[in-house]
């Protein structure tokens, strides 16, 4: 009898990387001309927030998991989840879904949401810094808007902080904007076209390095 043959199909996936911070760029983007006085009201948004922000990340998150990468995997399904539930919230408010019981709702709600995500997108930012200079930046403006927006929608100063979430959020978007360039421009030439700077070497990956002790002479 001759011993089997076994094939081995491999799938080859591309980094979705630049997808899903394009999403994330788009959605701030728009969102950002809202907290400016660019443009006025959620409505239109909330394809953005869907589409964009939602399931653009949430792919390229599932597409991360299959491909080993942690940190884009979490990260984008972290933010693809939250875009979800800020066009909901959205929709809600408008009466989509019918009309609101007032005595049953408090839209302070979405800022305790963010300020849930402040906590776990502190953690975020550490790992960030160990990816590269562009991607900490962005972390960096996140952790301003996150805050920025609950003490605004908690009726604290709102007005000023709304426009540190407006300016921050344009600063998301723009970096966001640069990094999707800079990664779809490298994947695709296999070389480094836009830098987006190395990591700062803060935290070492893997296991802590044991330092031996000095005999005593």
């Amino acid at each position: 009898m001759q011993p089997q043959t076994v094939t081995e199909t491999k799938i080859v996936m591309s980094d979705p990387t630049a997808l899903g911070v394009f999403g994330l760029a788009m959605v701030t983007f728009v969102a950002a001309s809202a907290k400016m006085h660019w443009t006025n009201g959620v409505t239109y948004m909330i394809p953005w927030a869907l589409f964009l922000g939602s399931i653009a990340q949430i792919w390229a998150s599932t597409i991360d998991f299959k491909k080993n990468n942690y940190f884009g995997a979490i990260v984008l399904g972290v933010y693809g989840l939250f875009w979800i539930a800020v066009a909901m919230h959205w929709a809600i408010s408008l009466g989509w879904f019918g009309p609101i019981d007032v005595t049953k709702a408090d839209p302070r709600q979405l800022g305790v949401a963010c300020i849930g995500y402040f906590i776990f997108s502190l953690f975020i930012m550490v790992a960030a810094f160990e990816a590269n200079k562009v991607f900490a930046a962005i972390l960096v403006l996140i952790n301003v808007l996150l805050p920025a927006l609950a003490l605004s929608i908690f009726g604290i100063n709102a007005a000023f902080f709304m426009d540190v979430a407006g300016w921050s959020e344009l600063g998301i978007s723009l970096l966001g904007f640069y990094a999707a360039g800079a990664v779809f421009l490298n994947s695709y030439f296999g070389r480094m076209i836009l830098p987006l700077g190395a990591p700062f070497g803060f935290i070492r990956k893997g296991p802590a390095q044991v330092v031996p002790l000095k005999k005593q002479a």
